[in-house]
């Protein structure tokens, strides 16, 4: 054969080769950033490794800048991007995304079993697999008729200076305080979190360092998820878990889903949609409501761990609102906690 057509025919089968990887023609690849905790995670996109045969590549965030950091990434690559599915491990800075037209519209078959209240209406977020805000409780510090019933049970003066929450700029914490202003009012919320302030809460660098020093006794309680708790448990760690606002004039206690998004260019789109199918199922909510994160299913039907009660009151927000109260209460929460 000349040696200019061996050349072409080469030239040819490598470029089929890469069209078939950035259409998801071959089994190829899949990019997700992922901002549930890698011990959770991984071992479900492992799963779908093996189930597909399709490789992931995964980018994980620390601790402290969760979710913030894998934003900042997407919106900085938005011109080229690089990731196909946005994992996110909670909902306000999804939908900040879906605003800024960062977000490919993508109805799932796999939602179709999934609560409205968990869609976003232009199906460009999915939300599955959710984590409640809690109370954590030393029970060695904190006799049982004063555990905290309530979310102003944080300005209670008897426990000035030992309660903590994580760095409100990240993570749930920031979408817990979007969700208190887009609920409570901007005036209330901000008078709120005066007050917390003036009663000497302590600010930690994640819900994962929270926990840890409410077990070790330096706090009486802190604002944590679900997922922490569970794993103090799991330690045997002398704690309670406490969902706040129960009452049935209260406003119940946050749930905050984990978000699915499919990035608009995604190099590998139809992988992508893969990925999206299969983290939606019923199968994966399931193993991660039994797993070590202990996530709690949006979906009925499915079993929750045991220490979870079956009925509970949740807070009633409105994701969208929530996105929009996003960046104004970040705003106000760094000029009070940080500057």
């Amino acid at each position: 054969m000349n040696w200019r057509i061996s050349v072409a025919v080469l030239l040819a089968f490598a470029a089929l080769a890469v069209a078939c990887t950035r259409t998801g023609n071959s089994k190829g690849v899949v990019t997700v950033y992922c901002s549930l905790d890698q011990i959770h995670s991984e071992e479900i996109l492992k799963l779908f490794e093996k189930e597909t045969g399709i490789t992931v590549r995964a980018k994980w965030d620390t601790e402290a800048a969760k979710t913030t950091g894998l934003v900042n990434a997407l919106i900085a690559e938005a011109s080229s991007p690089r990731c196909d599915v946005f994992w996110n491990n909670e909902v306000s800075q999804t939908v900040v995304l879906a605003e800024r037209g960062l977000l490919e519209s993508y109805d799932s078959k796999e939602a179709a079993t999934i609560p409205k209240d968990f869609r976003d209406e232009k199906n460009r977020w999915t939300g599955f697999a959710a984590r409640a805000r809690i109370f954590i409780v030393n029970r060695k510090q904190v006799p049982e008729a004063d555990w905290p019933r309530r979310l102003e049970d944080l300005l209670r003066p008897k426990y000035k200076g030992k309660i903590a929450i994580a760095k409100p700029l990240f993570g749930t914490t920031a979408t817990h305080g979007a969700a208190l202003f887009s609920s409570m009012g901007e005036a209330k919320a901000k008078d709120f979190f005066r007050k917390l302030k003036a009663n000497g809460v302590v600010l930690c660098a994640g819900n994962a360092q929270l926990k840890d020093r409410v077990v070790a006794g330096e706090f009486a309680y802190g604002l944590t998820d679900t997922d922490d708790f569970n794993l103090a448990r799991l330690a045997g760690a002398e704690v309670e878990a406490i969902f706040p606002d129960q009452g049935a004039s209260e406003r119940g206690a946050l749930l905050i889903p984990n978000s699915l998004s499919l990035l608009k260019g995604a190099p590998h789109s139809a992988n992508g949609k893969k990925l999206i199918d299969f983290l939606l199922t019923a199968k994966v909510e399931g193993l991660l409501a039994n797993g070590r994160s202990a996530q709690i299913p949006v979906r009925e039907g499915i079993k929750r761990p045991d220490w979870i009660p079956q009925k509970l009151r949740w807070m009633s927000v409105k994701w969208a609102d929530v996105g929009k109260a996003f960046k104004p209460s970040q705003r106000f929460l760094q000029d009070e906690f940080i500057k």
